[in-house]
């Protein structure tokens, strides 16, 4: 299986200098590195943002803003990120790196819990609590984002779902990240743990939902493509 990852890898679009260095100073400068998104993921994610015309995008999770930068690296001029970070201790390291990659006018870094900052967009957007009707008229449609991107606290998976779900147009599509948690959501028994019950609320949620079409893509630890019909 490594022969084959390293196959497909060689063989896809080098990632050029700027997520090098992302990638470099996430193994020098954290300790989670196995948490960056990666080549593969990335260059996905680049295409995904091209096929799909997308001019907005919203993030959860921005570790050390390698997706981040793939993505904004091909937004159009007017193009837009929003990206959401909990630990500020990586605030320096993020702004680097999208300096390195030429986005730092296409993305806005938001620091802080990520739910408080959904409420706060979405009130931004003119929409409501979750649930509550709102109008057309106080719905500023040109701030409905084309992807959404979670790859933030596994626990809170559901949550995100919910709260982002009317944030994205019709047609959009929703990205979750680390769906197949390290194979843990197939095993007999499943374990009890909080992030991998959460995994798989999560997952057949998205099976369940009648309002979006989704496929799980086998890359990495598992990434969820959902379109919103």
């Amino acid at each position: 299986m490594e022969k084959i990852y390293k196959y497909i890898e060689d063989h896809a679009t080098p990632q050029g200098e700027a997520l090098d260095w992302i990638e470099k100073q996430t193994h020098i400068r954290t300790n989670h590195a196995r948490m960056l998104s990666g080549h593969l993921q990335g260059e996905l994610m680049r295409i995904l943002v091209q096929i799909s015309g997308a001019r907005r995008i919203l993030e959860l999770g921005t570790f050390t803003g390698y997706s981040a930068t793939c993505m904004a690296s091909v937004l159009p001029e007017d193009g837009h990120l929003d990206t959401l970070e909990l630990n500020d201790e990586l605030e320096d390291l993020i702004l680097e790196g999208f300096e390195k990659g030429g986005v730092e006018d296409k993305v806005q870094l938001h620091i802080g819990d990520c739910k408080e900052t959904l409420v706060r967009l979405r009130s931004e957007m003119g929409l409501g609590a979750v649930g509550s009707d709102s109008s057309a008229d106080t719905v500023d449609t040109s701030k409905l984002y084309d992807i959404v991107y979670i790859d933030a606290n596994k626990r809170e998976y559901c949550e995100y779902y919910e709260l982002v779900f009317d944030m994205v147009r019709s047609g959009g599509l929703i990205l979750a990240d680390n769906v197949i948690w390290d194979g843990k959501v197939c095993q007999d028994p499943l374990p009890q743990d909080k992030q991998t019950l959460s995994i798989v609320k999560f997952n057949d949620m998205v099976t369940n939902d009648r309002r979006v079409e989704s496929v799980i893509l086998p890359l990495r630890d598992g990434l969820n493509v959902i379109r919103k019909k």
